[in-house]
């Protein structure tokens, strides 16, 4: 069921995308070639625990995945579309591009976004796909608004996708949130105009494109949480969460 958000509650989502994006302010300045991505996820913890907020995704649990989401972020590089797990080892290199999804639970409601950052010196293909991913989100948000629907999103997200020559990922979606990470509607990056729920005030729900440079079939590796694009193609990620007003729509994670 779709919940309608007053103005109270509204009130502690602001809050919470407001950690969100303050975790995203600091990966923006520490993000560097050699630093291992374990890092990245203690310090965006000290960052949420500092706000006497939590992780939304450690421990989240999804059904048919044996054990629970160790990390406080999700860190994908490169071919990694998304849940990509923080590790000691994996180091960030020249070159790479990597997504990072942050959630933070406050005051009982959650925020959520993801950013796509260059790590170091990146090719002219992958700052395309960046600047590809982030203009569809763009895209996304400028069509949001009370009398649009969920189709109308999708299809102005996969138009200018596939128009740029990039796949957009079709098994995951944007989501509503509030008190709970994932909320009813699902908010595809494809779509019909006209199609779906029409949005009204007090909604609240992100819009994230996950774009990738090649083919759009992914897979899933052994730990069952990361998902990678199955021909080794680069991903990016970029995503708000939009609370609808009377006139347009809010971000709430205002991370730029």
């Amino acid at each position: 069921m779709i919940t309608f958000k007053s103005q109270d509650d509204i009130k502690r989502m602001r809050r919470a995308g407001r950690i969100v994006a303050d975790v995203h302010s600091a990966m923006r300045e520490i993000i560097r070639p050699g630093m291992d991505t374990m890092t990245l996820d203690e310090h965006a913890e000290r960052i949420i625990a500092a706000e006497s907020a939590a992780p939304s995704f450690k421990g989240y649990r999804v059904r048919g995945i044996r054990d629970p989401f160790p990390g406080a972020i999700c860190v994908s590089i490169n071919d990694e579309v998304v849940h990509g797990i923080p590790s000691r080892g994996r180091i960030l290199g020249d070159g790479d591009i990597v997504s990072v999804d942050v959630g933070a639970f406050a005051d009982g409601f959650h925020g959520d976004a993801a950013c796509t950052y260059a790590v170091g010196r990146i090719s002219p293909e992958r700052e395309n796909l960046m600047s590809v991913t982030l203009r569809a989100l763009h895209i996304g948000v400028e069509t949001a608004g009370p009398g649009c629907t969920i189709g109308d999103i999708g299809h102005a997200i996969e138009q200018w996708v596939l128009s740029n020559g990039c796949g957009v990922v079709r098994e995951y979606s944007g989501h509503g949130i509030g008190r709970k990470l994932h909320e009813p509607p699902q908010v595809p990056n494809y779509g019909r105009p006209g199609s779906g729920i029409t949005l009204k005030p007090g909604m609240t729900f992100c819009i994230e494109p996950m774009v990738m440079s090649g083919r759009e079939p992914i897979r899933s590796l052994d730990n069952g949480w990361t998902i990678v694009t199955r021909d080794g193609s680069d991903a990016a990620h970029f995503e708000h969460a939009l609370l609808v007003t009377e006139s347009g729509v809010e971000i709430l994670t205002p991370w730029e």
